[in-house]
């Protein structure tokens, strides 16, 4: 398990990566709320793995004062049982499972091969074209984009041919962490290395700023588990998005 302090820092770097409308802290919870498509950027999750069920009803107001659904982002943690069992009383169920990964910038770049790719202070728009590329939902890879491209502080990287991006990524700044997201290859060009290139064009950018922690969040069944273990990441938590369904 992660040491509590890396948890609330995680989470806020999660949020300044991908820049909700709004954020607000309550009770011990980080609120996010926005309309996109990203679910990091619309659920609210605890920033300790110890808390009590007490900020819920408060939150849900947040998110139908904004108009949205509320949903909670939680660990599968014994800490945060009482959150489950409430949860689970006022009709949220778990879905989604996905890993919080931890790492380190140094046993990225040892492990990386093949050119890095190219890292740039902004993307360009082959970068954006990736995620609403053939195979992909252009409504949420426009999301992604909208929301990627407006962090704070952040690097995009590309492998391109011909002025055409084929795997692309970006890497976040904030909280003392590095973090990466928005992974994507054409799907017509996967299985020829592009997203380890782009995990080693972003360790690099990240060593040269003297930033050494570093995490993601993927999907519980998401194959790209295994480039990432590669890489060096390990679980420090698994979490789900509890959701009602009507």
């Amino acid at each position: 398990m992660t040491a509590a302090v890396d948890i609330a820092a995680i989470e806020r770097a999660t949020a300044e990566a991908v820049s909700p409308q709004r954020v607000t802290e309550v009770d011990g919870w980080l609120v996010a709320r926005d309309p996109g498509t990203i679910g990091r950027a619309h659920s609210a999750a605890p920033l300790r793995h110890d808390l009590d069920a007490g900020g819920i009803p408060r939150i849900e107001d947040l998110y139908r004062e904004a108009g949205l659904s509320p949903v909670f982002r939680v660990a599968d943690v014994g800490g945060l049982a009482a959150v489950h069992a409430v949860l689970a009383e006022r009709g949220y169920r778990p879905e989604q499972p996905t890993l919080v990964k931890t790492g380190g910038i140094s046993a990225m770049i040892a492990k990386a091969r093949g050119a890095p790719a190219p890292v740039a202070p902004s993307p360009g728009a082959s970068w954006a074209e990736v995620f609403t590329a053939e195979g992909f939902d252009p409504v949420d890879g426009a999301s992604r984009v909208q929301a990627l491209t407006r962090a704070p502080d952040a690097l995009y990287a590309a492998v391109e041919e011909g002025g055409v991006a084929l795997g692309v990524g970006m890497m976040a700044f904030g909280e003392g962490w590095a973090s990466v997201h928005g992974m994507r290859t054409r799907a017509d060009r996967r299985g020829e290395g592009f997203a380890g290139r782009v995990l080693a064009g972003l360790a690099g950018a990240a060593q040269a700023r003297g930033v050494e922690p570093v995490f993601l969040q993927v999907e519980e069944g998401n194959p790209a588990r295994r480039l990432y273990r590669a890489f060096g990441f390990t679980p420090a938590w698994r979490y789900f998005y509890w959701r009602r369904r009507a």
